[in-house]
């Protein structure tokens, strides 16, 4: 595996800056996953790396060497792309095989066989090698995209939003093949999605990017419970952060305070003020509260067998509450 590095790299699309002098370290053998809505220069950034774009200016280096003047074959990166992209005409044994059969990397034939093997165990989908691509399911033709890179054992891996357009429970059960593979081969990998919940799940760093900028990078846990911006804070966290009003809870603040955040998990109740239960939602390990706190809706949590009712009032007060400047900015 290899460390990869952007240095001050940028990149235009006519009038449309997609990436901003970006300095990101990919480090050897972690899971970062950059995250940020539509636009946000998340393929873009994937793209500069594996060289299917080439940068305006900046440099892109993996494994301690410049890559400006490699083709992606010779950057040694596999990508897997948010559709499938399979053979159908080929079984998933062929579907596998098939990169290690390109001119370039001339892999002997019993080679190919036991990297073939050896991917369809890691996931689980040995007893599918002989079955053509267009007899799976959705989420086994997406194992076997993700196997077609896993038999590269390149240098990096390179994932553009794989799970998206799966179900909300095969998104579930690949979340933790992925992270199950990537402690397993100790890869390098970087991934790109607008999912929060992959987010916080797989990642060891998250990378938040805001119109071609990169503004926070760190672990999913530092960007979580240190947000540098109400943008920031907003991406990670369901429910959402409440962002009120600084003096909302006539609490004590810093200087220059203009918006107070709160997460759900960090509203006291009992005490503080007055606020209306608009809903209730039961999701069995925990309630979600949707409350109304004079103009403002607030959700909060309470525990899962609450007897509260839509109507009643109850007490609330910030707790480890969060500060922000009027531009978004967080005041330490």
């Amino acid at each position: 595996m290899a460390e990869v590095q952007l240095h001050n790299v940028s990149k235009s699309f006519k009038s449309t800056r997609a990436v901003i002098d970006m300095n990101l370290t990919v480090p050897d053998g972690a899971f970062v996953v950059l995250l940020g809505p539509t636009g946000a220069g998340k393929t873009t950034t994937l793209r500069l790396i594996a060289g299917l774009e080439k940068p305006d200016s900046g440099s892109v280096q993996i494994a301690g060497r410049d890559v400006a003047g490699e083709t992606p074959a010779q950057r040694d990166v596999a990508m897997v792309f948010q559709q499938y992209s399979l053979y159908p005409h080929l079984t998933v044994r062929d579907n596998l095989a098939f990169p290690l059969r390109s001119p370039i990397l001339k892999t002997p034939e019993d080679e190919i066989t036991r990297k073939v093997n050896e991917v369809a165990e890691v996931l689980h989908i040995p007893h599918k090698l002989d079955n053509k691509a267009t007899a799976l399911s959705g989420g086994e033709m997406q194992r076997v995209s993700i196997g077609r890179a896993l038999v590269r054992d390149p240098a990096i891996y390179l994932m553009d939003e794989p799970l998206s357009s799966l179900d909300a429970k095969l998104r579930a059960d690949l979340r933790v093949e992925l992270k199950r593979i990537h402690a397993e081969l100790a890869a390098t990998l970087l991934y790109v999605t607008h999912d929060q919940i992959e987010a916080m799940t797989m990642a060891t760093h998250v990378g938040v990017l805001d119109e071609g900028n990169l503004v926070q990078f760190g672990t999913p846990r530092e960007i979580y419970e240190n947000p540098a911006s109400t943008y920031v804070a907003a991406r990670l966290g369901q429910p959402r952060i409440n962002l009120l009003p600084a003096g909302t809870f006539d609490e004590d603040m810093p200087p220059n305070a203009h918006q107070i955040g709160l997460r759900p998990e960090h509203i006291a109740h009992g005490t503080g003020k007055a606020a209306h239960v608009v809903r209730v939602e039961h999701l069995g390990d925990q309630t979600r509260l949707h409350l109304k706190l004079g103009e403002h809706d607030v959700i909060t949590l309470t525990e899962a067998h609450t007897a509260l009712q839509p109507g009643e009032t109850i007490q609330i007060a910030p707790r480890n509450p969060l500060f922000f400047d009027a531009a978004g900015v967080r005041i330490a």
